[in-house]
């Protein structure tokens, strides 16, 4: 294959289908703004492959696979926490294989946020690297400031917050300490950057998860300043105030990159086949006399 001329673009998504879809969407929209002038090599695990290599996707994107280091998505509900952990730490090296082994020489690296690994990657091999992030521009903003708060005061995620109580056993009954006071509960409304509003969603994340993988994530979420671009899947007039804060935050490019769905693909399916027209409200008449 002549490969002159052409950009080649490397995507890691975080294996799971919430990450997968949204990258992969992403990529054909790349795909069909210029067919000839892009190609990109989009990384799944070997079982990933399994699930969507027989998707329908444009001659641009070609998939490749790093070898299942990583539990069984079937194992993945059983324990989350150490699936989260083995993703953080075992799929670096195999990656960084691939990357010697693709042709031609990659050009950009997209990878998703909460892997701690692409952006540090790319920096190490001088590629540009854009961060990829699947939820809210509120919500990462969340993180990003809970992030920064943590490490300016030196505190861990299990110091900032956790559930409204500690099992105590006595004798064989256990019953629930009163949970002392956090720092969130001390702060609340008063860390820069998360308003009094996020607060309660703030405590849901740091109660309702497990501690390892939030440090985990909030560890991911340190590495994007180290990027070239950040894409938002969102639409700059939904969260118009988020992405200006973000954008004096970060000295690189933010683009909100809207909805990352297959519409693309909806466009050439009728939702009313066989020649059946939409109904149009306009067009009835009414039957009152």
């Amino acid at each position: 294959m002549n490969f002159s001329g052409v950009s080649h673009v490397v995507a890691m998504p975080f294996p799971g289908r919430g990450h997968i879809n949204p990258m992969l969407n992403f990529c054909k929209i790349l795909a069909s703004r210029k067919p000839n002038k892009i190609l990109i090599t989009f990384v799944v695990t070997e079982e990933w492959l399994g699930y969507i290599g027989a998707d329908p996707k444009p001659e641009a994107i070609r998939f490749a696979t790093i070898p299942n280091v990583i539990p069984p998505e079937r194992e993945k509900a059983a324990n989350f926490p150490g699936f989260y952990e083995a993703v953080m730490t075992k799929m670096e090296e195999p990656f960084e294989r691939l990357l010697d082994q693709l042709e031609p020489t990659v050009n950009a690296i997209i990878g998703d946020v909460e892997l701690r690994w692409p952006v540090a990657v790319a920096n190490r091999r001088n590629i540009p690297v854009a961060a990829f992030w699947t939820m809210s521009a509120s919500f990462y903003s969340m993180l990003h400031h809970l992030d920064v708060f943590s490490r300016t005061h030196q505190l861990t995620v299990d110091k900032l917050g956790w559930p409204g109580g500690v099992c105590s056993s006595i004798g064989s009954k256990l019953r629930i300490l009163p949970a002392p006071i956090t720092v969130l509960d001390e702060r609340a409304g008063n860390m820069p950057g998360i308003s009094s509003l996020h607060t309660e969603d703030l405590r849901t994340v740091l109660h309702e998860n497990d501690h390892r993988v939030l440090q985990l994530a909030l560890e991911c979420i340190s590495k994007v300043p180290n990027a070239n671009y950040l894409l938002l899947t969102t639409v700059q007039e939904l969260e118009a105030e988020t992405i200006d804060t973000l954008k004096s935050i970060f000295p690189f490019p933010i683009y909100p990159i809207g909805p990352s769905i297959p519409y693309l693909e909806l466009e050439e399916k009728n939702l009313f086949p066989f020649g059946v027209q939409c109904p149009n409200g306009r067009n009835r008449r009414s039957t009152k006399q």
